[in-house]
């Protein structure tokens, strides 16, 4: 499986985007402090996690005994990069001339 259908199957799941979200307000957590967000079972969120991993949106660092988790925020820069913004900056063009049209028709009266 390519890394970006990984990537797409991991945010397709409302736990592992909660995971995420908890990892954007404080990251490097352990698996511990994640299972405090979620009512799951640890097994179950290391089975998330793990998903995570595999995509890339997560990394891993150890300290001492302790597995930290990290967000990676590149694959959904990625993302929106490739497929929202070119998007969204057409939508913010068309504003844009609609703003220069109603300025220019306020001068002409």
């Amino acid at each position: 499986m390519k890394l970006i259908d990984k990537i797409f199957k991991a945010l397709a799941d409302a736990s592992r985007r909660k995971l995420l979200d908890e990892l954007y307000l404080k990251n490097g957590q352990t698996l511990s402090e994640l299972c405090q967000h979620l009512k799951m079972s640890r097994q179950a969120v290391t089975k998330h996690l793990s998903s995570l991993e595999d995509a890339n949106l997560v990394a891993i660092s150890w300290q001492g005994r302790e597995k930290l988790h990290y967000l990676n925020p590149l694959p959904i820069s990625e993302i929106y990069h490739r497929w929202i913004h070119k998007y969204e900056s057409h939508h913010l063009e068309a504003l844009n001339n609609l703003k220069k049209r109603l300025e220019e028709d306020k001068r002409n009266d």
